[in-house]
């Protein structure tokens, strides 16, 4: 895995491999570019076979194409402070967070995890952002050293029954609790796993060699629990539950309280702000919000897309719909969007255009199902 995108003879740029991508050749998986990256949207088993698997059981998802990046040097926590509205001074070691980072307007430049190791921080971006991120840390933080952790692969194992898989090679995976990550031996390979992941079921992410994942990833796929997956089912999944998504439910121009994501701001940043936005952002904290992320269930099985353009019963623009498609577990379409905060109300009726036509479709409560992350 390279950390540039190479240029093809057109002058176009070619999408990088993963470790995995042998592997997901040989599964049947059906590659698509995404963030730069070849990685399979599905397996020959489908979407929603892999869906309600993760549900039911266990699924191994490769996420490589994330960054992961180290923070060393004195003060680093405190540094990087002043780019996130999250509480890192008191993150203790062995313990991971969400936050973002907001630009001057408030809006969100891209959400993270950042966890504290007993050296350093240890911090996952987006895979489409990684680049803008790495330069931004090292512009904005004189003093940290900031490592991108290019030879290190991802993986989440997601699933009720993924710690049961995973703990038959690494037993110290089923000691940690929600949003905890240690360095731990996996069948002779040394990893870092976190108990944490996007599909809102209990699961973990590692961290491993490059080297080293695909012999993982078939010894995970070996076990009876654990089935490949895809993007397709990573999408839904995270849908399903809340779960925003990058450059589609969190831009630059959205703010964290907009989104719905105020509980990332600690206490203390909220009294002392110190953060890029602080303004804007505390006084929507104060005042609410213009507009709100919200839940949307369309009536029928049609899904309404991100981009619908959403009306109230007058026929007034009153929002766009950022992510939706249909929700295996739930058995009919879902969607997130922004409306204005006065229809922001769970059982009121809106209409998304799609194809032309209105159609009726109701806010709902987040998360479409209940989340079942473990203690």
């Amino acid at each position: 895995m390279t950390d540039a995108v190479a240029a093809d003879g057109h002058g176009q740029t070619e999408a990088l491999s993963t470790p995995l991508i042998a592997l997901h050749r040989e599964l049947g998986g059906k590659l698509v570019d995404f963030a730069g990256y070849l990685l399979p949207v599905q397996y020959p088993a489908g979407i929603m076979t892999e869906h309600k698997h993760c549900r039911d059981s266990a699924a191994l998802f490769d996420v490589s194409h994330m960054g992961q990046v180290e923070l060393t040097g004195e003060g680093a926590d405190s540094a990087l402070e002043r780019l996130v509205p999250g509480e890192l001074l008191k993150l203790g070691v062995g313990r991971q967070r969400y936050g973002f980072l907001t630009n001057e307007a408030g809006g969100i430049l891209d959400d993270l995890i950042v966890a504290r190791l007993p050296d350093r921080l240890f911090v996952v971006v987006n895979g489409a952002c990684k680049r803008a991120d790495i330069a931004h840390l090292q512009a904005k933080l004189p003093g940290v050293t900031v490592t991108e952790l290019s030879d290190r692969a991802l993986i989440a194992l997601q699933g009720p029954k993924a710690v049961e898989a995973l703990a038959r090679h690494a037993p110290a995976a089923a000691e940690l609790s929600f949003l905890s990550i240690a360095e731990m031996d996996l069948a002779g390979v040394p990893a870092l796993v976190s108990r944490s992941g996007y599909s809102g079921e209990d699961g973990f992410e590692i961290s491993l060699p490059t080297e080293r994942a695909e012999e993982v990833a078939r010894l995970l796929l070996a076990e009876p629990e654990v089935m490949p997956a895809g993007l397709g089912a990573r999408d839904s999944l995270r849908l399903e539950a809340g779960l925003c998504l990058y450059g589609h439910d969190l831009t630059p121009e959205t703010t964290p309280v907009e989104a719905g994501l105020a509980w990332a701001i600690g206490k203390r940043r909220r009294a002392e702000g110190g953060f890029p936005g602080a303004e804007v952002i505390l006084r929507q904290l104060a005042e609410g919000p213009p507009r709100r992320r919200v839940g949307l269930r369309p009536e029928g099985r049609a899904p309404v897309r991100e981009g619908a353009a959403l009306f109230d019963a007058e026929g007034q623009a009153v929002g766009s719909v950022t992510s939706g498609g249909f929700g295996p577990t739930v058995g009919g379409p879902v969607a997130m969007g922004y409306v204005t905060a006065e229809l922001a109300t769970p059982g009121g009726q809106l209409f998304a255009e799609v194809r032309g036509k209105r159609l009726p479709v109701t806010v709902a409560d987040l998360p479409f199902v209940q989340q079942r992350y473990v203690k």
